[in-house]
C-alpha cells in the first residue's frame, strides 16, 4: 500500500489528477481542485496518499495535510459516499468547515457540493454526525457555520450564482462575525470579477 509520494510535478490533466514523479516512477493521483490548482508542474510536492484497491484498479488520492485523508478515509467508509463524492465534498470544504457544517446541522451547505441533492444531503447530515470527530469544533464552530449561512443567503440573494458563492466562500477568512464575513466576500467578488 503507498501512503505517501514525495517527488516532482511532471503534468496536470484536467479536472484533478496529478502525474508526480518519484525516484523516475511517474503515479497519476487524484486531488482536490484546491490541491490542483496550488501542485503547477516542476513543483516539489509531498502528498499524503489513500491508495483505494477495487477488484478492477487501483487509484491514488493524494492530500496535502493529514487531516484531509483522514477526512476522506471517513468519507468513503460512510454508506452512499465514493471516492468521487468524498473528494468533490474535500474540493468544496475543508475537514474544519464540514465538521463545522455537521455539528451545527446545516444541510443547505452540503447541498452545494456538486452531486448533493437535498434527500442526500439529509441522509449524509445524519450520518457523518456519528462518523467525524465534530466535538472539537462543536462550540467553536456554530457560531462560524451561522454566519457562513447568513453569508451564503446574502450572496444569493444578490444574484450570485452557486458556484460562485462556494469558490468564495473556500476562500474566506475563520471571521466569526456575517458583517465582517460579507465585506470579505464582496471585496473577493468584486477582485474576481474585476480581474
Amino acid at each position: 500500500m503507498i501512503g505517501s509520494l514525495r517527488g516532482v510535478v511532471l503534468e496536470r490533466f484536467a479536472p484533478h489528477t496529478v502525474l508526480i514523479e518519484v525516484g523516475g516512477v511517474g503515479y497519476f493521483c487524484s486531488v482536490t481542485s484546491t490541491t490542483f490548482a496550488e501542485l503547477e508542474p516542476t513543483v516539489s510536492t509531498f502528498l499524503h496518499v489513500h491508495h483505494h484497491i477495487r477488484e478492477d484498479a487501483q487509484t491514488l488520492f493524494g492530500f496535502t495535510q493529514r487531516i484531509e485523508r483522514d477526512t476522506f478515509n471517513v468519507l468513503i467508509a460512510t454508506h452512499g459516499i465514493g471516492p468521487a463524492m468524498a473528494l468533490a465534498i474535500l474540493s468544496t470544504y475543508s475537514p474544519t468547515a464540514l465538521s463545522t457544517i455537521v455539528s451545527s446541522g446545516d444541510t443547505a451547505a452540503l447541498t452545494v457540493v456538486p452531486g448533493v441533492g437535498k434527500k442526500t444531503a439529509e441522509r449524509l447530515m445524519v450520518e457523518l454526525k456519528s462518523r467525524l470527530n465534530i466535538e472539537s469544533v462543536v462550540d467553536s464552530g456554530s457560531s462560524v457555520q451561522s454566519a457562513a449561512a447568513d453569508v451564503r443567503e446574502a450572496l444569493t440573494a444578490l444574484g450570485y450564482g452557486a458556484e460562485e458563492i462556494r469558490d468564495t466562500m473556500r476562500q474566506m477568512s475563520t471571521a466569526t462575525d456575517s458583517e465582517t464575513m460579507l465585506r470579505d466576500a464582496l471585496a473577493l467578488l468584486g477582485a474576481r470579477r474585476a480581474g
